[in-house]
């Protein structure tokens, strides 16, 4: 492959120099101008620009920051008679200018400095190449964590048409809580996914024990700790989800340790798991099953408060209780799913 290089110089005789200097060796392009540059660049794949400083209309500099926004593998040198050390150095401390090039100069000088530079041009392109390819594996894996999410919360809306709904509300209310209590992006984005897909874990779990209001019974509870380990086991067949999974593992755990099936409590149980179970409990008391048995916002959270320090986090129940935007008003339109 044969290197294109330009040469940026208002002076003819330079630049006939240079192409007699470079011509054999590489595909070698030249300009009197840095706006004649520019042009040359939007048709080319230029691999290594040399460009003087002081050139009327647009010097060297101001040039190559230009050229470093339309070709930013690019390598660029810069080629200057004067001492204009404050301009080369923050164009080079700024990343515009690989090295600079005193006049005049060693011609055998100039040409190892040019191997050096497509050295280094070849460096840049294949860290670009690479982070293209993650760039696409990232996103492959994002559409198939997306998938996946779409078909669990599909599995759940079957078994059960109104825990979409739930699910749906309480992701909302997770990432408002979330937010309140500055999470990062990252963690948001985790428990929106954990929050939207709660209910899977329980997916094996008999429906009559679901539909349950009151305690249940010792087999019953024994139902549920064997169904919800079959639904994480279910979850961690799935690498994709593998932070997700990681919050919902303690979708049972209390924050007084009572809970199963570890009996981790407060600091141990992720955050995610302890604003999740707040919004779940939230969800379920102002929209149970049967409508007739709603708790009022303040009712539900006077439930909540009871729970503080036994099921629930007290610093996010208190959260809840301070700031009523944290569950008023709910989104009303269904929050694009963060994976």
């Amino acid at each position: 492959m044969q290197y294109k290089i330009l040469f940026v110089d208002d002076e003819t005789a330079n630049l006939r120099l240079l192409e007699r200097l470079f011509r054999g060796q590489y595909e070698v392009l030249s300009a009197a101008s840095g706006s004649e540059a520019i042009g040359l660049l939007e048709l080319h794949d230029i691999a290594l620009i040399i460009s003087d400083q002081r050139m009327p209309g647009m010097t060297g500099i101001e040039f190559l920051k230009r050229a470093a926004e339309l070709r930013p593998q690019t390598v660029r040198i810069m080629l200057t008679g004067y001492t204009d050390a404050e301009a080369l150095v923050e164009a080079i401390n700024s990343g515009v200018v690989y090295k600079y090039i005193a006049k005049p100069w060693i011609n055998e000088d100039l040409q190892q400095t040019v191997v050096r530079a497509l050295q280094h041009f070849e460096t840049l392109k294949g860290q670009r190449q690479l982070q293209l390819q993650n760039e696409r594996l990232r996103m492959r894996l994002r559409l198939m964590r997306d998938g996946l999410v779409n078909v669990l919360a599909e599995m759940v809306d079957l078994k059960d048409p109104l825990a979409r709904r739930h699910s749906e509300r309480v992701r909302d209310h997770s990432i408002e809580l979330g937010r309140l209590l500055d999470l990062s992006g990252t963690d948001l984005q985790i428990l929106s996914t954990a929050a939207f897909v709660h209910e899977v874990v329980d997916l094996r779990m008999p429906s009559h024990i679901l539909a349950k209001n009151g305690s249940a019974s010792e087999i019953e509870n024994q139902l549920i700790r064997r169904s919800f380990e079959l639904g994480v086991q279910m979850l961690e067949d799935l690498p994709e989800l593998e932070e997700v999974v990681a919050v919902l593992k303690f979708s049972h755990e209390h924050f007084d340790g009572s809970g199963f099936p570890n009996g981790f409590a407060a600091e141990q149980i992720p955050i995610a798991a302890r604003i999740i179970a707040v919004a779940d409990m939230y969800d379920t008391l102002t929209n149970p099953r049967d409508a007739e048995r709603a708790l009022t916002h303040d009712e539900a959270i006077a439930y909540l408060i009871a729970r503080s320090g036994r099921e629930l986090d007290p610093n996010i129940v208190r959260t809840v209780s301070e700031r009523r935007s944290a569950f008023i008003p709910a989104t009303p339109e269904p929050v694009a799913i963060f994976a």
